[in-house]
């Protein structure tokens, strides 16, 4: 026997944003905003702040850190003074997973987005789409940062806006041999001359890539963990007509019961592993490298970009008719 659903009190039906299914929405009043993270949202991204603290607290505490040698050019100890394996620019994690983190976070997301059936079966899914929209507006962002920015990368600029520049450029010998057009206006060109980036604010790029690349992974499948783990999901959105909602991840009806474990093992494993050797190399980051203000702009520059990807869509519904959200 069906339930009769009752009429809304004002008459009218509640709209539903055209981008989710009507069995994953509920009006429900209006208790914590749209724009913050459920409480399983912080925790995850509490995380990081307190991984910049605990190994910050251990390069304070620690005697081998302690005693070594900083050097604020290099942002590190230097390499034969270095307290730890980890201390060292050329470890093994640090030259084939770090300096590379956005091929090893294209790795994870694209096997992620390949295999994970919560996209639909098509190719060319709403759903499918949308994440790789969310994946190219991040990606973007670490292009601007760390890559290019019209012209030198936004690290490089706020660098040079900060009163920094290349020691080469000091020498006046060598600045005479320079047009303005030929000065060294990036950390590589500088280093590339064997020059020394110096005098002012350096962001830490490694602090930024780690965050961004883990974080990025951590809001693509927690979703697909709710479902399969039976996690609480509790997001909110702003609908169209200004009305608050809370939002579940929507089941794919047509997968069978047994199938329910299939995104935690076609694709999450992957993402999971990188996820966890970034967070390791943050706290190795915030043991040995950078002071505690590069680390710490490092942090608010990653968040920016993944707040505007995966939080400001919840209320704002024209940006969530572009963008989406995992998991609906």
């Amino acid at each position: 026997m069906s339930t009769r659903r009752k009429p809304p009190v004002d008459g009218q039906p509640t709209p539903l944003t055209s981008t989710m299914p009507a069995s994953s929405i509920r009006v429900s009043p209006a208790s914590r905003s749209p724009l913050l993270p459920t409480r399983l949202e912080f925790l995850l991204i509490s995380i990081y702040p307190a991984t910049l603290l605990l190994g910050s607290i251990f390069s304070t505490l620690s005697p081998a850190s302690r005693s070594a040698p900083y050097s604020a050019a290099s942002q590190s100890h230097p390499p034969e003074f270095a307290p730890s394996y980890f201390a060292h620019k050329r470890n093994v994690f640090n030259v084939y997973f770090v300096k590379v983190g956005w091929f090893w976070t294209t790795l994870a997301f694209t096997v992620f987005w390949s295999f994970n059936p919560g996209f639909g079966r098509s190719w060319f899914s709403k759903r499918r789409i949308q994440a790789a929209g969310r994946y190219a507006g991040v990606t973007l962002w670490w292009v601007f940062v760390t890559q290019w920015f019209f012209g030198p990368p936004l690290i490089d600029r706020g660098f040079r806006f900060t009163g920094g520049q290349c020691e080469l450029i000091r020498d006046p010998e060598a600045r005479e041999d320079m047009s303005d057009t030929r000065e060294y206006i990036t950390a590589a060109a500088c280093k590339g001359v064997g020059g020394s980036w110096k005098g002012g604010h350096d962001i830490s790029g490694h602090v930024f890539l780690l965050i961004l690349g883990s974080a990025l992974l951590w809001s693509e499948f927690l979703p697909a963990l709710t479902r399969a783990e039976g996690l609480r999901d509790g997001r909110r959105i702003t609908l169209d007509d200004g009305k608050v909602a809370s939002v579940a991840v929507e089941k794919d009806k047509g997968l069978e019961e047994k199938k329910t474990e299939e995104p935690v093992t076609q694709g999450v494993k992957l993402a999971l592993g990188v996820a966890t050797l970034m967070w390791w190399m943050l706290l190795m980051t915030a043991a040995y490298f950078h002071t505690w203000f590069e680390k710490f702009t490092g942090l608010l520059v990653a968040f920016g970009a993944l707040y505007t990807v995966y939080y400001l869509p919840r209320g704002v519904p024209s940006l969530r008719a572009v963008v989406g959200m995992p998991g609906v």
